[in-house]
């Protein structure tokens, strides 16, 4: 199973590492499922590290470190060329929606605006991945 994980789950797994964003990241470290990550993925994760709100809870060593091992661990694509074919309402999310549609993935994410598409995308929240792939409770 592949799975595109959203940067604010990322970013959740990090930061409460005991929840679901955190268990589905445990989960890909013991190589339950093939992570997919493109440049613009991690460039975003990269700018939001540098937010106020998380350099104060995240080191900036940290964050190094996790963008390399993303990078190294998980299978790079290229970023998709052009908008998908379902668009969410917040435009920013699209690149996600394509490299999930791009590379047979399901997308994590909290966001609400892609969760209401799941009928129309392979799209789950971190627990109902979690239940899903069982991976753990959901």
């Amino acid at each position: 199973m592949r799975a595109v994980l959203d940067p604010n789950v990322i970013i959740s797994a990090t930061l409460s590492p005991g929840g679901s964003p955190g268990r589905v990241f445990a989960a890909w470290l013991e190589g339950a499922f093939e992570l997919v990550v493109s440049n613009r993925l991690l460039a975003e994760l990269e700018r939001a590290f540098n937010y106020p709100k998380l350099v104060s809870r995240i080191t900036p060593e940290e964050a190094i470190e996790l963008l390399e091992l993303l990078a190294r661990g998980g299978t790079t694509t290229d970023d998709p060329e052009g908008p998908p074919d379902v668009r969410s309402e917040d435009p920013d999310d699209d690149y996600l929606i394509a490299l999930a549609a791009g590379t047979q993935s399901v997308l994590v994410s909290g966001d609400s605006d892609l969760l209401t598409l799941s009928g129309r995308i392979p799209v789950r929240s971190p627990a109902e991945f979690l239940a899903m792939s069982h991976l753990g409770p959901g």
